[in-house]
């Protein structure tokens, strides 16, 4: 019975250092990922995800010079009025483009940036996401896309539980093994 207990103490604590050492781990690479500096670019692509502002971020980049192209990744339902109003913007400064990304994900993403910078001659970009999101979306975009690639955050404040924050880097862990394995492969 003693030996039993002192399996179970061992076992709960093993689990508590693996939670510790993910949070941590988690912490670092995902909630302090690295941003890059702002600079001009050839394209601004909004990576999709909620309603978090980031078409409208995109956009005012544009507005503010920073890029002639805005793409769009719309894996939206086509009867998403909002996404139809961004897609929809008319302005002389630039010109916005919505994608469906195939397959609708990240590396769906970064497939039709690559096409659409051999067809425009692009040769540097700047990715738009959730900061969390920017080491997987920066490790995919490096692999499909040969020119400069800047990563920049949605600008907001992420106030997520400690379970939720679990769920994230989990989440996003998991992804990179996914990603990994399918540029390889």
């Amino acid at each position: 019975m003693q030996r039993l207990a002192i399996l179970a103490v061992s076992a709960i604590g093993a689990a508590a250092v693996g939670v510790a050492g993910l949070g941590g781990a988690g912490y670092n690479l995902y909630s302090k990922s690295q941003v890059d500096p702002m600079r001009p670019v050839d394209a601004i692509i909004v990576l999709g995800g909620e309603r978090d502002g980031r078409e409208e971020y995109g956009i005012e980049l544009a507005r503010e010079g920073f890029a002639a192209n805005v793409v769009l990744s719309n894996p939206y339902w086509t009867g998403d009025r909002k996404m139809a109003e961004f897609c929809a913007i008319q302005d002389h400064r630039f010109t916005v483009t919505c994608v469906p990304p195939q397959p609708p994900t990240t590396r769906g993403e970064a497939l039709f940036t690559r096409d659409l910078a051999a067809q425009h001659g692009w040769t540097s970009i700047m990715v738009i996401s959730w900061r969390y999101h920017l080491p997987r979306a920066r490790y995919l975009f490096s692999r499909y896309f040969d020119g400069e690639v800047v990563m920049r955050p949605v600008p907001r404040d992420y106030n997520f539980s400690i379970p939720h924050w679990g769920y994230i880097y989990l989440y996003q862990t998991v992804g990179f093994v996914k990603a990994f394995f399918q540029v390889r492969f």
